[in-house]
């Protein structure tokens, strides 16, 4: 199990809760035409944030030799479990690790001017820029 948060164009995502939810689950099918591990389908906005913060949360997808190190240093728990759409960004962050990918994303989300969803959250918080 993980601590889930999402990032999202604001442009896209309906405004009113139900909506939003609705919204949230067609995105959530993972029915877009691309893989879901290519940055580059998602828009600039999402590109800039996603750029941010894997420096401090990388991608699970690392090489062999990048894991042992953050192992041997004590940091996996860091990798982070991405799914890059075009209109969202889902992560899936270690428990161990939430309060600060809480904070750091609820950051970036209003550095980059994109949408901030807590899916993991007991009340669900949507937070607009």
């Amino acid at each position: 199990m993980s601590y889930d948060l999402m990032v999202f164009d604001p442009v896209k995502a309906p405004v009113d809760k139900a909506s939003f939810m609705r919204w949230y689950g067609e995105q959530t099918k993972w029915s877009e035409d691309h893989t879901y591990s290519d940055i580059k389908v998602s828009s600039e906005q999402l590109q800039r944030f996603y750029e941010e913060l894997v420096l401090t949360f990388p991608s699970m997808n690392v090489d062999d030799d990048v894991f042992e190190a953050m192992e041997e240093a004590g940091t996996d728990n860091r990798l982070t479990e991405y799914s890059l759409g075009k209109e969202v960004i889902y992560a899936a962050f270690a428990w161990s690790v939430a309060e600060e990918a809480y904070n750091m994303m609820r950051e970036l989300a209003r550095k980059h001017n994109v949408g901030f969803f807590d899916v993991s959250g007991s009340d669900g918080k949507i937070i607009r820029p």
